[in-house]
Order: structure tokens, then sequence, then C-alpha cells
């Protein structure tokens, strides 16, 4: 479906544990799906990582499912677990195939919609409605209506209630591809997880180059190192050179050629010098190593740069 409506798809991430199962781009739109046939088996660490991962790499973590407990999702609504938004597969085909973005999404307590209260106003004025006459046709509080002016959204119930009073639409679609920030509640971006004691040498070395290392802890790279110098994003991975650490590095590669990064594996030992687009550099080379530029030509000799 994604490729169907004009992403760019990675592999499919295939070790595990896994946050999320791929990457899509489709021009500066990036997401990092994972897909659950029941979504309560989302816990919260893989949402955790996920919305990391969604700041790090400039995209929006998002879980497509097709039901909850005994009860399927609802089409044209939007869900959430741990802070992902969660759509079913027919919004899913509405949003990135035809272009209809859903207008519902669900929260404690029912579901809900974006009231334009710009809109509300005009019309509520127009009429010559005070604030009280639309409170009594609405069965609600005078500050109530006020609030629905000034942003708050409303469920399902009232909004049809408005649209039919003033007989035109005064929803706003729900801005999934944002991660819909404005309708969640505000959470900030969960703290990184500790370094793994393996990892410490190598996120030592990326930190004395001029990375701020990220790490993860279900991803199929180890961490994610943001250039303090260069908008430049770096996926690692650190491991025995086995067939599962080649595995990952293509993974990797083809998470980057999604996500605009580069791509590097660290080993003991290695006969070659990269595995598709990732570098791979061995430990020994680095260990050392404290020169900037010294680190970035190992990248350039032995990774294909980012897609601009």
């Amino acid at each position: 479906m994604l490729s169907d409506a004009g992403f760019m798809v990675s592999d499919r991430c295939s070790t595990r544990p896994k946050s999320f199962d791929i990457a899509a781009r489709r021009r500066e739109d990036i997401l990092l799906v994972k897909v659950l046939a029941n979504i309560d088996a989302f816990d919260g660490p893989t949402g955790q990582e996920m919305r990391r991962l969604g700041t790090y790499l400039g995209g929006t973590p998002m879980l497509f499912g097709l039901r909850t407990r005994n009860e399927d999702l609802k089409p044209g609504v939007v869900y959430f677990r741990h802070g992902v938004p969660v759509l079913n597969p027919d919004t899913a085909l509405d949003l990135f195939i035809h272009g209809v973005p859903p207008l519902i999404y669900a929260a404690p307590g029912g579901l809900y919609v974006n009231i334009d209260g710009d809109i509300l106003a005009d019309e509520r004025e127009r009429r010559g409605w005070s604030l009280g006459r639309l409170a009594t046709e609405l069965g609600v509080s005078r500050r109530t209506v006020s609030k629905y002016e000034d942003g708050m959204n409303a469920s399902v119930e009232v909004a049809a209630q408005l649209e039919e009073m003033f007989g035109g639409a005064l929803t706003s679609p729900v801005n999934v591809l944002d991660g819909t920030e404005d309708i969640r509640e505000a959470e900030p971006t969960p703290e990184d997880p500790a370094v793994e004691p393996e990892d410490e040498a190598i996120m030592a070395v990326l930190t004395r180059v001029g990375f701020e290392v990220h790490p993860t802890v279900r991803a199929p790279f180890n961490a994610v190192g943001e250039d303090t110098e260069a908008a430049d994003h770096l996926l690692t991975g650190n491991s025995a050179f086995t067939e599962a650490a080649v595995k990952r590095a293509r993974i990797m590669s083809s998470l980057g050629h999604i996500t605009r990064t580069r791509s590097v594996y660290f080993v003991d030992a290695a006969s070659r010098e990269s595995v598709d687009d990732t570098a791979i550099i061995e430990r020994e080379e680095v260990e050392d190593m404290d020169d900037p530029d010294e680190f970035r030509d190992i990248l350039r000799e032995r990774g294909r740069p980012p897609e601009p």
C-alpha cells in the first residue's frame, strides 16, 4: 500500500526485539511503522523507543492494526497507544492512497473531533447568536462554547449537532503525519536508555569525534548519532562480524536510504569494508581516534552518503 502511495519502503526489520517493522519516505514525510493484528500487544517500552527514534530521525512513528481486545478498530478514526498514533488498514488506505485524512480520534471518554474555532465563531456571529444562545441549543455551558471557539475539541455527538445547526462542516482533519501533537497529550520525548556495557567504548569514540549518541534497545542498530557539526545522522551497530551482523548491516543500509542517514557497523575483525552502503570499521582502527575529519573520511570511503 505504501509503495502504491508513492513511498520508498525499507527492507523489513527482521531482527528481534524490534520496535518497528519498516521505514517509508515520500518526499519529506518519513514513517516508522509497526504492524500488529491486535494493538494491545504494543507495549510501553516499544512506544517510547518509536517516539525517540521519530524525534532523532525526523519521522512519524505509526502503528497499523486491526483490533483491540475483541473490538475491531473503526475506519476513519485515529487511536493512540503509548503516545503513538494507530490506524486500521482502511484509514491508512484513505490517508495515503486517496489523500483523505481522518477526522475523528479516540481518547478517554469516547470519540472526538477537531473543531475549527474561527469558523464556529464566524457562523455564530453571522446568525447573531450569543455564546449563551448557542450553549442553550447544545445543552452545554457558555464556558464550554467559548472553549470550542478557542480551539478545544468536541465529542463526535456535539460536532454533529453543530454541523446540523449551521449546515456545514466545522471540523478539521487529524494531522497524522505531524504525529498528531495537537490532539494527544503533550508528552516530552522519553529519556534515552542506558548504554550497554559492551557498547561503551564505541559510544565514547563517537562522542570524541563529534556525535551526540542516543542508545537504542529494540532497533536493528545500537544507537543513533547526531553530528554536532552538521545536520548528518548516523545509524551505528556493534558486535562480532557474524552472519547476523551482516544481516543487520544490510537492514541499516536500507533504513539509511529511507531516513537519509549514514550507517556504520563496528566489528572485531572483518574481511570487507562495507555491507551494501553500511561502512564496516574494525574497533581497533578507531579506539584511539579523536579527529572528526579522520572518522568522516573513513565513512566516506566505505559507505555511501545519505541521499539529499
